[in-house]
């Protein structure tokens, strides 16, 4: 006879086993559910001024500060293994000093929770009760995959390590994601079609160059 030790252990090991072939298996269904996002992002306004881009910057550069417009659908990202959906846009411009390197600097972004996720937001509790208010009696919700902004300010300025980007050429806007699953690995914006995850339709704004840097009325004046 087995003594209660192994018996436990015994116990112990098919349950772990039982939980991970579960576990893999929801991770699994995600590959069977199609991904067709779309989006369309537009520049609306680019100025380009000189201080301090950040509270904590310790010196004066120059630094732009975008408006645009969104329009995205990540509807289809939202499964009942979706936790959240991590979305942000960036600004991309060729690097000066390789034409194999780009640079890259992210100007906004949000987080949409799936409703089973809700406690997780970091926001105020007027708002909270209002997001579970919006989401009662529904475990997915898809339709919080919808965006539409009208010239949105971008949350982060544009900087460079040179502290130079006025006149920068050949800038774009693209639209990414993150989803995060309650099981399973995270995965980005698809660069490759791969059966039914299809990569974002549109999803990257007009080419575009950064205006001159803007002078204060004061030194015009001097």
């Amino acid at each position: 006879m087995h003594s209660s030790i192994v018996r436990i252990q015994n116990v112990f090991g098919f349950f772990t086993t039982v939980a991970f072939v579960v576990a893999a298996l929801i991770a699994a269904s995600d590959l069977i559910a199609p991904r067709t996002p779309s989006a369309n992002v537009a520049v609306k306004d680019v100025q380009v001024v000189r201080g301090r881009p950040h509270y904590y910057s310790s010196k004066k550069e120059e630094y732009a500060v975008i408006k645009f417009s969104l329009s995205a659908d990540l509807s289809s990202l939202f499964t009942w293994n979706t936790k959240q959906i991590f979305v942000y846009v960036s600004a991309s411009w060729p690097n000066s000093t390789s034409t194999e390197l780009t640079n890259e600097a992210v100007i906004w972004d949000t987080i949409i929770t799936n409703p089973s996720a809700d406690h997780l937001q970091n926001i105020g509790p007027v708002a909270m009760k209002k997001l579970i208010r919006s989401a009662k009696g529904k475990s997915v919700d898809p339709s919080r995959g919808k965006i539409e902004l009208k010239n949105q300010k971008a949350k982060y300025q544009i900087t460079a390590p040179t502290g130079k980007v006025a006149e920068t050429d050949n800038v774009v806007l693209k639209v990414h994601y993150n989803v995060q699953p309650w099981v399973g690995i995270l995965t980005w914006t698809p660069q490759i079609e791969f059966g039914g995850w299809k990569k974002v339709q549109g999803g990257v704004s007009k080419v575009f160059k950064l205006p001159a840097l803007k002078v204060k009325k004061e030194e015009k004046k001097a």
